[in-house]
């Protein structure tokens, strides 16, 4: 980086979101996720195990079939708890509004996470990397876009090099 050249709030999070990410327990995608407000961290959250569980990494997936619109199948970790969802229930627990958040992640959200997003008042979504393959993402952003809530891909500043 350039000395004296700081990056921009949204670079800054979005880069966050991959060390938080290392702290994930699915061997399928390591996810990070942040809920920002007034430029405030509010809660973290990482793909993982429920609490107390035993986790991917240690005894392996545990996988289930979907399928898209188009009739694609899709594997599905349902052991994992999203990083997006592990965020808002950190808020949940200590007692902190996600209305009015940015939500800020590794990778874009599933359907899943879009409509729990959408119901704990997210704003905004900014997400280092979005799904390569639309089907995978078809729901979500069909509902993040009924919903008003734009989403943007910032890569972080160390993967624009």
């Amino acid at each position: 980086m350039e000395e004296g050249k700081r990056v921009n709030w949204d670079e800054y999070f979005v880069t966050l979101t991959k060390m938080i990410a290392t702290r994930s327990t699915c061997p399928k995608r390591n996810v990070g996720a942040i809920l920002v407000k007034d430029k405030r961290i509010l809660a973290t959250g990482h793909s993982g195990s429920v609490k107390g569980l035993e986790h991917c990494d240690k005894i392996g997936c545990l996988v289930k079939y979907i399928y898209d619109s188009e009739g694609n199948k899709h594997d599905k970790c349902v052991r994992t708890i999203h990083a997006e969802l592990n965020a808002i229930i950190q808020c949940a627990m200590h007692g902190v509004s996600s209305k009015g958040a940015t939500l800020y992640a590794s990778f874009e959200p599933c359907d899943t996470c879009a409509k729990a997003l959408i119901n704990a008042g997210i704003k905004r979504v900014v997400v280092a990397e979005i799904y390569e393959d639309k089907s995978r993402a078809e729901l979500s952003r069909k509902w993040f876009e009924e919903a008003g809530i734009p989403v943007e891909e910032i890569k972080p500043k160390t993967e624009q090099n």
